[in-house]
């Protein structure tokens, strides 16, 4: 297995990077700024610099990588089309060439609440909006996927349990990003993480159970 990451020095992408490097999973990370990657990104890790938005940079990018994980996602900004380019244009440009690569698996964080119109975070450009577009492009891509659903994002890390659910029923709750790199990269062998939608969050009270059963448990 070689694992290419999208969105790779994001604060939930560069902690996917440090997941598959702790598991000796050969990584190439995408980046659009090779001097800032250096700082953040493990030695070990092949940077690659290009972006989402320019998929002629994809192809020789993503290499020979045989998984994908994307951690992309539009940063708050006055832009209005940044969530449509970036969470959908860069999604679909992704997926369009992870179908030519011959790509075994490709786990997409998406978010909570993405079936939700009027969810607050639609306030900042239909985020949630191009996001549900995005996975609905991945979903009938034919492409083997795991998309990622996540509550609140948290930078700092608990002994939380995670919990595991299907698409449309978690509607609140927090994890920490720590916790949903390791649902992403776990996903990679488990066969019971193929096409699905997990929603995950964190909770103290949550029964800790395997990531086998976590899977498994969801529709």
């Amino acid at each position: 297995m070689k694992a290419f990451v999208a969105g790779a020095t994001g604060e939930t992408g560069r902690r996917i990077v440090q997941e598959l490097v702790k598991r000796n999973i050969p990584v190439r990370a995408l980046v659009r700024n090779l001097e800032k990657a250096k700082e953040i990104l493990p030695a070990e890790v092949e940077l690659v610099v290009g972006d989402v938005l320019k998929p002629e940079t994809l192809s020789a990018a993503i290499a020979d990588s045989t998984v994908i994980l994307s951690a992309t996602g539009a940063s708050p900004s006055i832009d209005p089309t940044g969530p449509y380019k970036v969470d959908y244009e860069g999604t679909k440009n992704l997926v369009d060439v992870a179908k030519t690569k011959g790509i075994e698996h490709l786990v997409m964080v998406s978010s909570l609440c993405v079936s939700q119109f009027f969810h607050p975070l639609n306030l900042f450009w239909l985020i949630l909006v191009w996001k549900k577009q995005a996975e609905e492009y991945l979903q009938k891509s034919g492409l083997t996927y795991t998309i990622v659903r996540p509550g609140g994002l948290k930078n700092e890390d608990n002994p939380d349990p995670v919990v595991m659910s299907s698409a449309d029923t978690l509607f609140d709750g927090s994890i920490p990003r720590t916790k949903v790199a390791q649902v992403c990269v776990e996903a990679l062998t488990q066969p019971e993480a193929h096409n699905k939608i997990v929603e995950v969050v964190a909770k103290p009270e949550a029964t800790d159970k395997s990531w086998e059963q976590l899977f498994a448990s969801v529709a």
